[in-house]
């Protein structure tokens, strides 16, 4: 390369750069001197005076930056958040405030609107205002006597009456308002009551030809239940004594009637019920048990020409054990009774002796039951018993001991409170050791349930069946079937009305002979008090046996007085 060409390109380049050299200069002076910012318009005292180089100075463009500044092109934008703008946060003043209550700001409150016929609210509860009611009281249509009666005074703090006072909590309705309160004695609870009553009775000794008499009846009761949290014991000692004005009537030919000319009866059903709570799922339980009676007006085994009824006495009692395997629980107990007759007294004054009777009996009863579902517990009963007699042969040449039992299936169940009970059917059968005396069997129904219509109305259901001894020749028992209707119904919780209807089948296996009775009665109760009742009976009884001259028929009407604590 020559010189010359070095030289000029040197040249050219130099007067390209003075030019920018010279705007540089006069650029970075103007800067100096003027600088026009968005801050320099702020309301803002400190704006105007803070220098731009400041490290102090905003560099967050603000809403007049957004708006001056130049538009680029569509490629050039900032692309928009996919999550939204940034929030600002911060609550105003008074932004939590209700519709009702303090306001910080003072702001006037705003009625609320209604439409019309909606219900609107009371006014809160001040100084003149009424007692509020609590929302859990139950409403009712009509206000009882009881509430308006004269009552002693009753403080405004437990009355819930005071002015501002929260709705104290109700108590739980009383199933049972006018029931014995009962006192304690220690840790049991004792309730006893006594009942009297008289009235009229159209055939007090249930003869074919009948004879009214008037007689009372006088029937205490006692029950005392432990009150343990483990372990249980509990006595229910129930009697009563129908006693009669006067004496039956001799027939006028000489001839001795079919009943006692002394109808007076006594009558005692007892038991002592205990409970050993050995661990939670083992249970040692024992019961002892009496009771008290005489032969049935109008049976066969009434002898001819008595004076009184001979008086029978059954003294037992069962030892077990209940066992629970989660759902499944087993029973087991072993019994023992003890029944003996008092002589029978004559008419001509001498006396007979019912050592025949009297018999000892051994035995034994077993259940397994399974919980199901709630409600429904389904079991199987067997029992099985034997029975020995003092005097081999009875009055007739019969021989009586005797062994047998039963066995049974069914359930006891729990629907809502409204169904309770259980039910169960099976078959019993006794045989005896005179082969004379054919084997004595039958259906077996025994229920007892409880069907709450409504809560004034209730309707139960009963039905049991036994095996008796008799004494006519040749009859190896009878087999008893009894059912039992009875309907309770509360006009007011003071006043319950009761009907009762009950039917049943005396079978005198190896005998012609069959029974039939029936019964209807209706009673009225009105309850003074928890420690008073009045009660009206009226009831007629029926007995149609299909042997002539058997059959036989009374009513029975009695009012008495309940005394109960």
């Amino acid at each position: 390369m020559t010189r010359p060409a070095t030289g000029r390109r040197s040249a050219r380049a130099f007067r390209a750069a003075l030019p920018c050299l010279a705007l540089i200069a006069l650029s970075g002076t103007a800067a100096q001197a003027q600088t026009v910012t968005p801050d320099l318009f702020s309301s803002q005292r400190t704006s105007q005076i803070t220098s731009p180089d400041s490290p102090l100075r905003r560099t967050v463009a603000g809403v007049n930056d957004l708006l001056t500044r130049p538009k680029l092109p569509q490629g050039e934008r900032p692309a928009s958040a996919r999550t939204g703008p940034i929030p600002k946060y911060g609550l105003p003043a008074a932004s939590g405030a209700a519709d009702s209550g303090y306001d910080s700001l003072n702001r006037k409150r705003k009625k609320p609107k209604y439409y019309p016929g909606q219900a609107k609210p009371k006014p809160p509860v001040g100084p003149g205002s009424p007692p509020p009611i609590a929302s859990n009281t139950r409403l009712r249509l009509s206000i009882p006597p009881s509430e308006s009666a004269h009552k002693a005074p009753v403080p405004p703090a437990m009355a819930g009456t005071v002015v501002g006072q929260p709705p104290r909590k109700r108590l739980r309705i009383d199933d049972d308002p006018f029931g014995a309160v009962g006192d304690y004695a220690g840790s049991f609870l004792i309730k006893s009551a006594v009942e009297i009553s008289g009235g009229y009775d159209t055939n007090a000794g249930r003869l074919a030809a009948a004879q009214g008499k008037p007689l009372y009846v006088i029937a205490p009761e006692f029950l005392a239940v432990s009150d343990w949290r483990r372990h249980a014991l509990v006595a229910d000692l129930r009697g009563s004594f129908t006693g009669y004005a006067s004496n039956l009537t001799p027939n006028a030919d000489g001839t001795p009637l079919s009943a006692p000319l002394d109808v007076d009866r006594p009558n005692f059903n007892g038991h002592i019920d205990g409970r050993l709570d050995v661990s939670r799922d083992t249970r040692l339980t024992a019961q002892g048990r009496l009771f008290v009676s005489t032969d049935n007006p109008g049976s066969p085994n009434v002898q001819a020409g008595l004076a009184r009824y001979p008086i029978l006495t059954t003294l037992g009692s069962t030892i077990g054990v209940d066992q629970s395997f989660n759902r499944l629980q087993v029973s087991a107990g072993a019994t023992v009774d003890r029944t003996d007759y008092t002589n029978s007294k004559l008419t001509d004054g001498t006396s007979t002796t019912n050592d025949d009777r009297n018999f000892s009996q051994y035995g034994g009863v077993g259940r397994v039951s399974y919980d199901l579902k709630p409600g429904i517990k389904p079991f199987v009963e067997v029992q099985g018993d034997s029975r020995v007699h003092d005097v081999r042969l009875d009055r007739s040449g019969f021989a009586r001991d005797s062994s047998g039992g039963y066995a049974k299936g069914g359930t006891s169940f729990e629907f809502s409170r409204l169904l309770t009970g259980e039910i169960a059917v099976g078959y019993a059968m006794r045989d005896y050791v005179d082969p004379r005396l054919n084997r004595l069997e039958g259906l077996l129904v025994s229920s007892s349930l409880v069907w709450t219509a409504t809560p004034l109305t209730m309707a139960k259901f009963y039905s049991d069946t036994t095996i008796t001894e008799t004494t006519l020749p040749g009859t190896s028992g009878v087999l008893t079937h009894v059912y039992t209707v009875e309907v309770d119904h509360d006009f007011r919780r003071w006043l319950t009305a009761i009907g009762k209807f009950t039917w049943g089948s005396l079978d005198y296996q190896g005998n012609p002979r069959r029974d039939k009775i029936y019964g209807v009665s209706g009673d009225a109760i009105y309850k003074m008090n928890r420690n008073v009742w009045l009660r009206g009976t009226l009831r007629r009884d029926w007995l149609d046996s299909n042997l002539p001259g058997n059959s036989t028929a009374s009513t029975v009407v009695m009012l008495g007085v309940r005394v109960q604590h």
